[in-house]
């Protein structure tokens, strides 16, 4: 399985076993249990790396001093073999809950002094918890066992640079997440407003050579592992960065150090804290054992958080804190004390992203105030208004703030990415493209219309310091225009067809083919507008010249992707690609280039798993076939059978198309055949009268089917010579029943000889016909994504010019013509009807008020 299927089907069956436990709750059960196995295997392959082997692992004792100093020093800390994760599993029915107590009870006496602040007190959560994974110490041993068999074939074996077992972690989180409600927000940022963040702030830090971050409320620390990540892509020495992180809540904060820990980062670069970031800022001593702290703040690159919206905190005596130099924010809501901790630990050069609510951008007050003094200290650079409905537990809408300590610049830059989106379940969700022209625009400080704008100070003083963002940037649809002269006398306004002037530039012929100017207005004489602008010369020269500017994407796609897939870097390949093709495709008129890079976004999330997979097995693996197991019910339980095979890399449907497609179109024949009949079997059915079909056995009550043993019946009764059409309507439709259950025996026969056949395929693939493969899989699909824009676009723009061509068809003296018509004809039919006298005068009132008289 790969990273995704394997994170998928452990998801599932954790979400079947919490059973009644809630889900904020169970998430520290299962994550405290991959973490412990980490742990274990992280010792395990150090030691193996030192040459020990599995006939030594007996000695790892507390007894024997020398080796727990030793592993202390390697990993900065030790487990004992009994305590080892792969001891557990060996146990089988003999794993009882008091081995997990006793083991992380040793780990906590045997953690290295020098680690104490990454690994003290990391199991504290699961370890009081244990009790509620059942009622007794059976159910209990039980619980804990099939968590450990769960999780037993998560890779953590270092080879792929932590990227499965981090992927597995964050998607357990995020489903955990989206099960929690409101507590979801005590623990996840989702990943794209992440990954949003993690681009600006990497932006601005690329080039340094030793870096500091902190997120102060760092929930599950996927925040923080975001941004080290994106600043180790661009900066390309991920041991340079520092990870400062502080949470309140104790689960939480053992969350942060897990994952922190559990993707590669040196333990001497982490550094966590549990407290209280607004009343308890962060000082510096040498030992945990140190209760006289000095006060030594900390001062950082960036600075990255997703505080708790609007919530109390105690303002007392916080005047002489020289973090709230700008305000105090009132008690009922603290974002402001939030960011403005955060501001005041950043350098003179830093930068930070803050996620806070719609609110602060115009509250007055004490928080008006404030505003006021980030604004005019030249703190803010950037607002970003998210959608809605992007966080999981809250429906609000959030901004992302980017501020910095020292900024030249004046201005503000306005952004208003609240409607771009897609839907996501109840939730929306950013794309890739929606981040990528969120960070262009910040990162280039663009102005772009109806999505982002540079505001200067002095506007913002006229607003009296509002920076709510429909003051600055509309998004709106535009409104409706309705041209009187046009709706009189028909035509189409000259003005709205210049509104179409991007399109007019593009394709400058195109104007006058669709439009004839009669003075007034243009008349659109044309019934097909869609022929007239695909056969228009211009807009055929348009796709002919996009198609030429992508065409050598293939080429050097093969030569990034396909020659040696094994040793692609992934990350860095996507980042290339997709620079190349926005040059590409920058001349290129109408043509979105962020549609683009969204096309090779949702291709890149297949190749790269695959990639991901050739980079750890090597080339060899495409040639690979492994059983397709799938859960099925038997007697009563989930049981997981084999159904078949299933290419590890490549689709069985794939080779099919490709290199057996003559036995492929032989079952794809049989098959219309059995559509055809079951066609011509409804015809038969619709050609019987009522009578027939209610009185025959052979067909059913609803008269939409037949009754197949009674039909077999009625077809022998009958014998070779039916009497009426009824008769041979039943003969045909039995004979077509019995073409059709031949058909569909023969295509199961040969559906199991294509699969057989596509299974020793795949194996005996030559290292050619592996590569073609691979480009059939990769290239193809991504191409023909990107060749159809253009159609897009055509498509988009017909639609426009029909709907403004049918905006005006009809006139008002049409739409009166049609009204006298209706009256015409309603009185009319007055006229038909009968009545007493009062009845009939009434009637010729009313016909007399229509007209009709």
């Amino acid at each position: 399985m790969n990273k995704q299927q394997l994170a998928s089907k452990i998801w599932e069956s954790a979400n079947k076993m919490r059973s009644k436990i809630e889900a904020n709750e169970y998430k520290d059960y299962i994550l405290g249990f991959i973490f412990y196995k980490f742990l274990s295997e992280n010792e395990l392959m150090r030691l193996k790396a030192n040459d020990f082997t599995e006939d030594d692992l007996p000695q790892l004792t507390e007894d024997n001093p020398d080796i727990v100093e030793g592993v202390q020093d390697e990993c900065g800390y030790f487990i004992a073999y009994d305590n080892l994760f792969s001891t557990w599993i060996k146990k089988g029915n003999d794993f009882e809950i008091s081995n997990v107590r006793d083991a992380l009870s040793a780990f906590s006496r045997n953690i290295n002094p020098a680690r104490k602040r990454v690994f003290d007190g990391i199991f504290d959560t699961l370890q009081t918890g244990l009790s509620k994974l059942g009622t007794d110490a059976r159910s209990q041993s039980k619980a804990a066992r099939d968590l450990i068999y769960l999780i037993k074939d998560i890779p953590m074996d270092g080879r792929q640079d932590y990227d499965v077992l981090g992927f597995i972690y964050e998607y357990l989180i995020s489903n955990f997440a989206a099960n929690a409600g409101k507590k979801a927000g005590e623990f996840y940022t989702p990943s794209e407003v992440s990954q949003l963040m993690s681009e600006i702030v990497a932006w601005h830090l690329q080039g340094r050579e030793q870096i500091k971050i902190y997120d102060p409320t760092s929930g599950s620390g996927s925040l923080l592992i975001h941004i080290g990540q994106a600043v180790a892509r661009r900066n390309g020495n991920p041991d340079s960065i520092m990870y400062y992180a502080q949470e309140l809540k104790e689960n939480t904060y053992n969350l942060t150090r897990m994952n922190l820990v559990m993707r590669g980062i040196l333990p001497d670069n982490i550094v966590a804290r549990n407290g209280d970031t607004l009343e308890d800022d962060w000082p510096w001593f040498d030992t945990l054992e140190n209760k006289e702290e000095t006060y030594n703040p900390l001062f950082v690159d960036a600075v990255v958080s997703n505080p708790p919206y609007s919530q109390n905190w105690d303002p007392t005596d916080k005047e002489i804190d020289p973090r709230f130099s700008y305000g105090i924010a009132p008690k009922s809501k603290a974002d402001y004390a939030f960011l403005l901790h955060d501001l005041y630990h950043l350098r003179a050069d830093g930068i930070m992203t803050i996620v806070l609510p719609h609110g602060v951008l115009f509250r007055g007050g004490e928080e008006g105030q404030i505003r006021k003094n980030l604004i005019e200290n030249r703190h803010i650079q950037a607002i970003i208004g998210l959608p809605a409905n992007i966080f999981f537990g809250t429906g609000i809408p959030t901004i992302v703030m980017v501020l910095r300590k020292k900024r030249d610049d004046d201005k503000v830059l306005i952004v208003d990415a609240s409607k771009h989106f897609i839907k996501d379940g109840k939730n929306n969700k950013l794309q890739a493209s929606d981040i990528k022209r969120i960070v262009d625009v910040v990162s280039n400080n663009r102005t772009v219309p109806k999505f982002s704008r540079l505001v200067s100070i002095d506007e913002i003083r006229a607003n009296d310091y509002n920076l709510n963002i429909p003051r600055y940037v509309d998004s709106s649809e535009d409104a409706e225009m309705w041209d009187v002269y046009a709706s009189m006398f028909g035509g189409v306004p000259k003005n709205e067809v210049e509104r179409f002037k991007e399109y007019w530039n593009a394709w400058p012929s195109l104007k006058a083919e669709l439009f004839r100017d009669n003075g007034a207005c243009y008349a659109c004489d044309h019934d097909d507008i869609a022929t007239v602008v695909r056969n228009n010369a211009d807009v055929q020269a348009f796709i002919a010249s996009y198609e030429q500017a992508i065409s050598g994407l293939p080429a050097d796609l093969r030569s990034r992707l396909v020659e040696h897939p094994e040793q692609v870097d992934a990350l860095a390949q996507e980042t290339a690609i997709g620079k190349e093709l926005d040059a590409m495709i920058a001349d290129t008129a109408l043509v979105d280039p962020y549609d683009a890079y969204q096309k090779l976004d949702d291709a890149w999330n297949g190749i790269s798993i695959d990639l991901e997979v050739l980079g750890s097995e090597g080339f060899d693996v495409v040639g690979a076939v492994d059983p397709n197991m799938v859960v099925k019910k038997k007697a009563g339980k989930d049981v997981e059978v084999q159904d078949g095979w299933i290419g590890r890399v490549l689709p069985f449907d794939l080779v099919q198309r490709e290199l057996l497609h003559d036995d492929l179109a032989a079952i794809e024949t049989d098959e219309r055949r059995v559509q055809d009949i079951d066609s011509e079997i409804e015809t038969i059915l619709e050609g019987f009268d009522e009578d027939d079909r209610q009185n025959s056995d052979a067909i059913n009550q609803d008269g939409d089917a037949f009754v197949a043993a009674e039909l077999k019946k009625a077809v022998k009764a009958i014998g070779k010579n039916p009497s009426s059409d009824f008769e041979r309507g039943l003969v045909q439709a039995q004979k077509l029943l019995d073409e059709a259950k031949k058909l569909k025996s023969g295509i199961k026969t040969k559906r199991n000889v294509l699969e057989e056949k596509t299974y020793n395929t795949i194996k005996a693939l030559s290292d050619d016909e592996a590569r073609r493969l691979l480009e059939a899989k990769w290239i193809t699909p991504l191409q023909k994504q990107l060749e159809a824009l253009p159609n897009a676009v055509i498509d988009e723009f017909i639609g426009k010019v029909n709907a403004l061509k049918n905006k005006y068809a009809t006139t008002y003296a049409d739409v009166c013509g049609q009204i006298d018509e209706a009256e015409r004809e309603l009185a009319g039919m007055l006229g038909d009807l009968t009545g007493n006298a009062r009845d009939l005068a009434g009637l010729e009132e009313l016909k007399s008020l229509l007209g009709g008289e």
